[in-house]
């Protein structure tokens, strides 16, 4: 793999940073990749603009952020308003299924909705663990990164006491993508 850029986004308190860090942690841990992992945040914090990035390349990383995104994650209607323009036509978007795409055609070639914030709610009992839904389907698409590995950074990543919580969305969203 050449270079392949990430992008996760959503509004401050969402969660998306704490998703990139997880998912670039592990995908370290495979030893064949270099891994480069950035976050900004609007000023507001919650509730303000907030994005993670994640690179990943078998070549050396000489600039750490996105330039054109492979994939983007996009949890609110202003996150993908404001990211899909720097999404490759060839790329793939992921987004929750009430997410309200504007400009149809800045569309990439991929548009996987699902139902991430209703799993959360309903199937895991908590809507902050969107973002562990929407790791857990990310996790599904791309081949080049180990459940197993993810699961083990989960649970170092979060509070001790949210540990199953967090990895029973992980596997909620994986599941709806497998099934």
């Amino acid at each position: 793999m050449d270079r392949y850029e990430i992008r996760l986004s959503g509004a401050g308190g969402q969660g998306a940073i704490l998703a990139g860090i997880i998912l670039a942690d592990a995908i370290t841990k495979a030893d064949k990749f270099n891994v480069a992992q950035t976050q900004s945040y609007g000023p507001e914090a919650r509730g303000g603009a907030s994005k993670a990035e994640v690179i990943v390349s078998e070549k050396v990383i000489a600039y750490p952020k996105v330039t054109k995104a492979d994939f983007l994650l996009a949890l609110t209607d202003s996150a993908l308003k404001k990211y899909l323009p720097d999404l490759k036509k060839t790329g793939s978007l992921l987004i929750d299924e009430e997410v309200f795409i504007q400009d149809k055609d800045l569309l990439p070639k991929e548009v996987i909705k699902i139902p991430i914030f209703k799993i959360a709610r309903d199937q895991v009992g908590k809507i902050i663990t969107a973002n562990m839904v929407a790791l857990g389907a990310m996790t599904a698409l791309f081949d080049f990164i180990d459940k197993g590995e993810i699961e083990k950074v989960i649970a170092k990543r979060v509070p001790t006491d949210t540990v199953e919580l967090n990895l029973e969305a992980f596997s909620a969203g994986y599941r709806f993508i497998v099934e």
